[in-house]
């Protein structure tokens, strides 16, 4: 018994004691990335797999030089932009408005779905709600959002980090054994690493929305401030390295089973996902109640997980560029984050397609990401700064890379957004 109960206490020790990284998931996979990773994997099945590793790959090497960077030079990243990069000032406020005008139009998407999904939950037991569903919608849009704000008044660092972990080893379970009921063949795994866009409509749409996702810039920029909030400094550069590497890990593992799993039940049955409802009626058939349960909850944690960083990043940006710290208590923090508040329930009031904002809101995402990639190569290639700390050709290397990767998809959703519009 008492070796159980130890047992049990370490892994709970494991999951707590997870660093900022848990910050770098609970940005990356929201209902912004289950939509569109259910949305990819219902539709195209595994071919837009080698889009996330590519992903992945480049944000774990982004979250790492974020995090390294502040470890060297004790500085956040908005705040150096601003001080050792010409036209650094412009830079960062591009950055910061890019960033905050993605992740709200994420925050409406984020909250309509976890909105519909407690509503749908609800419905599988009270059918007589679907008469109001409009109105509860709305009231569940309500009261998570209140219950978030509230959250948010009166917590710390730790008390965030602590609250992002129990949602994501949530979500992270809920799907990995989700995963197991229903799976698609090894054959398409192996195809889906191949590099190919779908060649119909909405296929570049998706393609940039993946990196969107994955590759969000907010992450990055975040680091440094939920680095120094840890109280992390030059002895936990290989702390540092894990956590980003483990973080990079863990979106990859999650964000490929999500999109296995609505491979394996909805494409091959030809049922594209376009509403939250389709979840339902096109899941529970293939994977049955127990599976549709559990991805349901997977998904309404992963949404419970986004909000509370989406309403984090605008004071943290601001607060990066004014200063290099954040202050939860100031009275700007509390404004700029009821602002953020009140926007989130435009789609529920709107009565709008979650899923279709989503998909949009996430494209955005991309276009200030190759302004937050130059600038990290700019700052750890300056001597000054760095002084006897060299970057590796290896990191640099991956850095242009990514840059280029990052313009091409940025071109990519330019192209998309202006056939949608």
């Amino acid at each position: 018994m008492e070796m159980k109960k130890s047992l049990s206490k370490k892994v709970l020790g494991l999951i707590l004691g997870f660093g900022p990284g848990i910050f770098a998931i609970g940005y990356t996979i929201g209902t912004g990335s289950v939509t569109s990773m259910i949305v990819a994997g219902s539709t195209y099945g595994m071919q837009l797999l080698w889009v996330l590793l590519l992903s992945c790959f480049f944000s774990g090497v982004l979250i790492y030089a974020y995090g390294n960077y502040t470890l060297i030079s004790g500085e956040t990243a908005l705040y150096s932009f601003k001080r050792h990069i010409k036209g650094g000032k412009l830079i960062a406020l591009l950055i910061i408005i890019g960033i905050s005008f993605g992740q709200w139009n994420s925050l409406m998407g984020i909250l309509g779905i976890s909105a519909n999904i407690i509503f749908e939950i609800l419905a599988i037991y009270f059918p007589n709600l679907r008469a109001s569903e409009y109105e509860i919608v709305l009231l569940i849009a309500i009261v998570v959002i209140v219950i978030m704000y509230g959250l948010l008044l009166i917590g710390k660092y730790t008390f965030f980090e602590k609250i992002l972990v129990i949602f994501v080893s949530i979500m992270g379970l809920s799907f990995l054994i989700s995963l197991f009921m229903v799976y698609p063949l090894p054959i398409e795994v192996a195809k889906g690493l191949i590099p190919s866009i779908p060649d119909v409509k909405g296929g570049k749409m998706l393609v940039a929305a993946f990196v969107g996702t994955t590759m969000a810039a907010a992450t990055f920029l975040s680091r440094p401030l939920f680095v120094k909030g840890k109280g992390w400094n030059m002895d936990n550069r290989g702390q540092q390295k894990r956590d980003a590497i483990l973080a990079a890990v863990l979106v990859f593992a999650i964000s490929a089973a999500i999109m296995a799993v609505a491979s394996g039940a909805l494409f091959h049955q030809g049922k594209p996902v376009t509403h939250v409802l389709d979840m339902v009626s096109t899941l529970e058939p293939v994977a049955g109640k127990f599976a549709l349960t559990l991805f349901f909850f997977g998904t309404l944690s992963a949404g419970l997980s986004s909000i509370f960083p989406c309403l984090l990043i605008a004071p943290i940006l601001l607060a990066d560029y004014q200063s290099g710290k954040l202050d939860t208590n100031s009275k700007q923090f509390r404004i700029i984050t009821a602002i953020a508040c009140l926007f989130a329930l435009i789609v529920p009031i709107f009565g709008a397609n979650p899923i279709e904002m989503q998909i949009v809101s996430q494209v955005f995402n991309v276009f200030v990401l190759p302004l937050v990639i130059v600038g990290i190569l700019l700052l750890l290639n300056n001597k000054k700064i760095m002084k006897e700390h060299h970057t590796s050709k290896w990191i640099n290397m991956i850095l242009i890379l990514s840059l280029m990767f990052a313009c091409l998809i940025s071109y990519n959703g330019i192209s998309a957004l202006l056939n949608y519009f």
